[in-house]
């Protein structure tokens, strides 16, 4: 979910360094087959059935992941980098035991998964993702994505809601124009808000998220005001779209499982979030979400 500019970053990292060491103790479809009836035995024998539609495969054989910084495991190892081992999708890392390694095994999600993301990225550049990842032809494509069109500068520089809705049914496409019969689980967009008001009575905190994270919600989080309210409000209305979006584009096509707004809806904790941003998920948040997209993915049917 990191949207801060490279020529930042140096700066940026020397200040969190600075925090960090001074309070890193603190922070803790199947479709069902349609019988054709027969009228009476005159009319000869009963017709086949039409073909059934694609039956969810709840053990895929190799999977690739697309995404944001979340999927990356940015901060969640050191300060400002991206740590891929603890990926909640194809991480290595014992302790997350990611959704490639639930689903092939250590040996198989090392030889069988790859991971897309890219740190910073934004749904405008999920279907260079999407295609990149059509060519593994892989059995299953994991997609969180959103948090960077929500968290700008300002609420005026969100992604509006018709272009996050172009860019996914776009990507969508550059998947099955290369793996037709790639399975997709669809991530919704963590719920911001609920970041801030978690961290917004830790001064610490407060100090890190003045550095210019997710500004459009985080920025100035003591402030009560209208004015204030309001942008977070703001904010939370496009999460709440941009959800409905991936629901929405997701459910046309047959091959596609959303997880029901499991990640939206999953209360994180300081214990579960980066020490260096509170705002990425450190090892034990991508723990969670990879528990999220097992279940999800191994469930019979798809969440409500």
């Amino acid at each position: 979910m990191q949207d801060r500019s490279v020529r930042r970053r140096s700066r940026t990292a020397a200040a969190l360094a600075a925090v960090a060491l001074l309070g890193s103790a603190a922070l803790v479809g199947c479709d069902s087959d349609r019988d054709v009836a027969t009228k009476g035995a005159a009319a000869g024998p009963r017709s086949p059935s039409p073909a059934a539609g694609p039956v969810w495969n709840r053990s895929p054989k190799s999977v690739a992941a697309v995404g944001d910084s979340i999927t990356r495991g940015f901060d969640a190892c050191s300060v400002l980098a991206d740590c891929p081992e603890v990926s909640w999708a194809t991480g290595t890392d014992a302790q997350v035991r990611s959704l490639a390694v639930r689903l092939l095994g250590e040996s198989g999600a090392a030889a069988h998964s790859w991971n897309h993301a890219v740190t910073g990225a934004r749904m405008a550049q999920l279907p260079e993702q999407m295609a990149r990842a059509a060519k593994e032809k892989p059995d299953l494509v994991t997609v969180m994505i959103g948090a960077n069109d929500a968290c700008r500068d300002s609420v005026r520089n969100m992604t509006p809601v018709a272009d996050f809705r172009s860019s996914f049914e776009t990507a969508m496409r550059q998947l099955r124009a290369g793996a037709p019969k790639a399975q997709v689980y669809v991530s919704s967009v963590p719920d911001l808000k609920r970041l801030w008001s978690t961290g917004r009575d830790k001064e610490l905190v407060k100090q890190i998220w003045k550095l210019g994270i997710c500004t459009s919600m985080l920025g100035d989080a003591d402030d009560m005001g209208a004015q204030a309210v309001a942008r977070r409000a703001s904010v939370q209305e496009r999460v709440v779209a941009y959800n409905t979006v991936l629901r929405d584009v997701c459910a046309k096509d047959a091959r596609c499982r959303y997880d029901g707004g499991a990640v939206h809806d999953f209360p994180f904790i300081g214990a579960q979030l980066s020490q260096w941003d509170w705002f990425h998920p450190g090892r034990d948040g991508q723990a969670r979400l990879a528990e999220i997209a097992y279940r999800n993915v191994t469930a019979a049917r798809p969440p409500a």
